[in-house]
């Protein structure tokens, strides 16, 4: 199950970065591809469902605690994803289009996209700096150790020694 959190962290990390700039792609694709982010942090999150949990319930046990601050910078960040993506939705040109509807696009709803991307674009960064330790060891559990592994059965095999024929 970590590997498969690795791996996806990896992904919607990349993913993010990817959809913040537009440009990139195009506004098609960053529509489109926004909204498969959209389905990965929700699977992201459900991954991590029982931490959630287990922070809820012992929230106010201690006044502060690591936990706490990762819970509250977490909710900020899902509040501030619910706000890009509905914003995008409403800002969207293409996702509407292909589902038989049109919504006017207002200055309001571009200005909440673009305040709340960049907001997130904080969040992300503080909720990395702040899993930075859990992120440090499961790259070394998942990519190095098995790439030194690797690399150290090639230094140490040795080969089969090579009979030379007398003459």
């Amino acid at each position: 199950m970590t590997k498969t959190n690795l791996w996806l962290d990896i992904g919607v990390f990349t993913g993010f970065l990817v959809a913040m700039n537009p440009a990139l792609t195009g506004i098609a694709i960053h529509e489109w591809f926004s909204l498969a982010l959209a389905v990965a942090l929700v699977v992201h999150l459900l991954l991590h469902w029982q931490w959630v949990t287990a922070v809820v319930l012992r929230f106010f046990r201690r006044l502060f605690h690591t936990s706490r601050l990762k819970f509250i910078v977490d909710v900020l960040l899902f509040t501030v994803f619910t706000a890009v993506i509905m914003s995008g939705i409403m800002i969207s040109r293409s996702l509407t289009s292909v589902f038989g509807f049109s919504l006017n696009a207002s200055h309001l709803w571009r200005f909440v996209h673009s305040a709340s991307a960049d907001v997130s674009l904080v969040l992300v960064g503080l909720h990395f700096a702040l899993n930075w330790n859990c992120v440090v060891a499961m790259v070394k559990r998942y990519i190095f150790s098995p790439l030194a592994s690797i690399g150290g059965r090639a230094v140490t095999s040795q080969p089969a020694p090579v009979k030379v024929p007398k003459d």
